[in-house]
């Protein structure tokens, strides 16, 4: 069974991500709480997490030009999170 990719994405203040998948199913996530490390340490702050968008793969990434690596979450670990 192939798993739903992310086919849009729009996030909003509160490290919430509204998401939309392939198969239709629809939800908001929020993700402060998995903001550790140096991956994600860009996305704290909150004008970088809102650049969220959606990679050729159907992953959510955001794009910082000013960072050596582009933070992504897998669309398969959004969408066990929306239940």
């Amino acid at each position: 069974m192939t798993l739903p990719k992310v086919s849009t994405v729009i996030a909003k203040p509160g490290y919430i991500l509204v998401l939309k998948f392939t198969d239709g199913k629809t939800g908001e996530v929020c993700i402060a709480e998995s903001l550790h490390g140096p991956l994600f340490e860009p996305l704290r702050k909150p004008e970088n997490f809102l650049l969220a968008a959606v990679d050729d793969f159907g992953a959510v990434y955001w794009p910082l030009p000013e960072c050596n690596h582009t933070p992504d979450y897998a669309p398969d670990a959004l969408y066990r999170m929306l239940g």
